[in-house]
């Protein structure tokens, strides 16, 4: 075996063990294949067809992975993985498995992309602003099987480097931050103190483990010069999203705005609510009083303790981006993109919709 992987004939070989042609083709067969010449290229970072050969002579001799590895000065796991994609043990073949990694290793290879039907299938969703991740999962659970299926990296890495190719380049300004990379920010904002605050860390533990839904964070996001401004809430169980008009940013005003949302649901989902220290909520007090919900405010600069708003608000860009005058959207339009939404499945409720998660729980409630 290791005469023929350095790539001697069988004449040669013959000539020189002194073996019966018949002999030597019943001790060369367990290579598995006719050894050709680019087999040979020995390259330091991969397996070379002398090292496979050597793993066979060792898998025949019933040595250990870790001896065999110890031998070639290679690592147990890399014998192991390479026995294990070769058909283990007893179907180990070097010159197949030669083949095979030879296959694997050519560039440039064929994207998964570049057919036509899940080609269009991903585009059609990404023009309805899905998330890759949406889309992936979408495509492994609901979707045709015979579209086949791909990782939301590669939908991103064919957005983002092949965007000429398979999705158009356009295809880009769909994702949430409509870019490929994220820009620093390195501006904090400072805040006055507001009065009366009880912090996050008072919150109750039910609304830190997310498992009874009634719990909400909320925030203004701000149009062109700080003019106008909407106000986003979101159910930290379910995500649920809901968003209301909000003629500008004094405390009143908001707090007005918000009575007027919690009147939608039912008291019982309306526990608590969790607002970063803007001064739109300096108002919190009487804001309690009037709806019997406990206003929690988070540490400063700690965008994370109220993460599901905050990703909520990523999404809402989209539809109102950044600079653009809010105030033109009326109450009917703020209630179709919470609609849109709420209808998007989400990786963290087992890609059922907020809208069905907080369906459930209502089901649940009524039952009870």
């Amino acid at each position: 075996m290791r005469l023929a992987a350095q790539g001697l004939s069988y004449t040669q070989i013959q000539s020189r063990l002194d073996l019966s042609l018949s002999t030597l083709s019943r001790v060369l067969a367990p290579l598995g294949g006719v050894i050709r010449t680019e087999m040979l290229v020995v390259s330091g970072r991969r397996l070379c067809l002398a090292e496979r050969v050597e793993i066979r002579v060792g898998l025949e001799r019933g040595w250990s992975y870790r001896r065999i590895g110890a031998e070639l000065g290679r690592s147990a796991s890399t014998v192991c993985r390479e026995v294990a994609a070769g058909g283990g043990r007893a179907g180990y073949r070097p010159v197949a498995a030669q083949q095979r990694a030879m296959v694997a290793a050519r560039r440039p290879k064929p994207r998964k992309l570049a057919e036509p039907r899940l080609c269009a299938a991903v585009a059609s969703r990404l023009e309805l602003l899905w998330s890759p991740q949406q889309i992936a999962a979408w495509l492994r659970e609901q979707g045709d099987a015979s579209l086949g299926y791909v990782s939301h990296e590669t939908i991103y890495k064919t957005l983002f480097v092949q965007g000429r190719g398979e999705l158009r380049r356009e295809l880009a300004r769909c994702l949430r931050t409509g870019r490929a990379a994220r820009r620093p920010r390195g501006r904090l904002e400072r805040r006055g103190k507001i009065t009366g605050m009880i912090m996050i860390s008072d919150r109750p533990a039910e609304a830190a483990d997310r498992a009874v839904p009634g719990h909400w964070e909320g925030d203004l996001i701000t149009g062109k010069n700080n003019a106008s401004h909407i106000a986003t809430l979101v159910e930290r169980s379910t995500r649920y999203v809901m968003l209301a008009r909000v003629g500008d940013a004094r405390a009143e005003t908001v707090a007005a705005a918000l009575t007027r949302q919690i009147a939608t649901l039912p008291a019982h989902l309306w526990r608590s609510l969790t607002w970063d220290q803007g001064r739109e909520m300096a108002g919190h007090a009487g804001f309690t009083i009037a709806t019997g919900i406990p206003v929690y405010f988070c540490d400063p600069h700690s965008p994370w303790q109220r993460g599901s708003n905050e990703n909520t608000n990523g999404l809402l860009r989209q539809y109102f981006p950044r600079g653009t005058d809010l105030s033109r959207h009326s109450a009917d339009d703020l209630a179709a993109v919470a609609a849109t939404l709420n209808s998007r499945p989400r990786k963290t409720l087992g890609w059922r919709t907020p809208a069905e998660a907080l369906n459930d729980h209502l089901l649940t409630a009524a039952a009870a």
